[in-house]
């Protein structure tokens, strides 16, 4: 029987470089195993841990477009999607889509990581 999501690992170019995005952003801290460079991850936040894998040739997804697909997007509720998105962005996320101005149901935005990875901001 399964027990629990041990962690949500993504393939990048730096491990080091997007574990402290997403540490920054989630408050969490980076654990680095001097013995195994290549994979890194952030824990000490609520929710499950990310783990950040190298990956030499990686290609970031694109998106919206499909060829090279996403695979796989991480979102997170926020309570102000402006404040967030700011700090989202100082820490060198950029936007992909500002989905609630073309959309005025959506409560979500797209944005990359420093990785090109996608994740999205939710209104909570």
């Amino acid at each position: 029987m399964i027990r629990r999501l041990q962690a949500v690992a993504l393939d990048c170019p730096d491990p080091v470089r997007l574990a402290e995005f997403y540490a920054e952003l989630l408050g969490g801290r980076v654990v680095v195993d001097p013995e195994s460079p290549d994979w890194v991850e952030v824990r000490g936040f609520e929710g499950t841990p990310l783990a950040f894998q190298r990956a030499r040739d990686h290609r970031p997804p694109e998106w919206p477009g499909q060829r090279m697909p996403q695979q796989a997007h991480l979102d997170f509720d926020v309570d102000d999607i402006e404040a967030d998105e700011k700090r989202v962005l100082e820490l060198g996320a950029t936007v992909l889509e500002r989905t609630d101005q073309l959309r005025p149901e959506a409560n979500w935005r797209v944005y990359a990581d420093p990785a090109g990875h996608p994740f999205c901001l939710c209104l909570h």
